[in-house]
């Protein structure tokens, strides 16, 4: 029985465990099957009570959620080199680089529903510059701090590219390269991987 990766194409935190599987070599492992959260006959809540995707099914059956639970089990399964170190020290700096990772998602998916998908009368603008605000915090940080990630590749690195990736994607107007020279550079080699190519989102 192969792993079941239920994704949505555009989901950041989908992309950032397909780019795992890709890294760690699983993609002939692993059977990727479209599911649609928001439709009301989804059995999704079945396997995730969250009722989100990325949501794994392991050889042995089990549901696994959320993405970072995800990606942990491949690394672990993996033989080869991990993508969430084991040295103390750059573990830390991994795991860090991913909860601004995904802290950065977090806000711009929030940024996108509250711009693009909430009825207009709905809206709440100083919600949504709030989270902007998060997104261009978030990125000075990183631009000081680019130091930590010049090494060996982590998950660190991959869950920032995704999240540099979501930016351009659904928030292009923050236009972040203007301002972070040199962490477009560094995302512009990085994307050229093969894995970030192969899971670009579209649509």
């Amino acid at each position: 029985m192969a792993m079941i990766l239920r994704y949505s194409p555009t989901s950041p935190y989908v992309r950032k465990v397909s780019v795992v599987v890709r890294e760690l070599g699983f993609s002939g492992q692993v059977e990727c099957v479209p599911t649609d959260p928001w439709a009301s006959d989804s059995d999704l809540s079945k396997q995730n009570p969250l009722g989100k995707v990325p949501t794994l099914i392991t050889e042995a059956g089990q549901a696994l959620f959320d993405s970072h639970v995800i990606c942990e089990y491949l690394d672990g399964i993996h033989g080869g080199p991990k993508l969430i170190p084991e040295d103390p020290k750059t573990r830390t700096e991994a795991l860090q680089l991913e909860a601004l990772g995904d802290g950065v998602l977090d806000a711009a998916v929030l940024a996108f529903i509250e711009a693009e998908r909430r009825p207009e009368t709905s809206r709440w603008p100083v919600w949504a510059s709030r989270q902007r605000a998060s997104i261009e915090r978030s990125l000075d940080w990183l631009a000081e701090h680019m130091h930590l990630s010049v090494d060996r590749m982590h998950l660190g690195h991959l869950t920032i590219g995704c999240a540099l990736g979501y930016i351009d994607f659904r928030l292009g107007d923050m236009n972040w390269r203007e301002r972070h020279r040199d962490l477009s550079g560094w995302y512009e080699e990085f994307s050229a991987r093969e894995s970030m190519r192969q899971t670009e989102p579209s649509g």
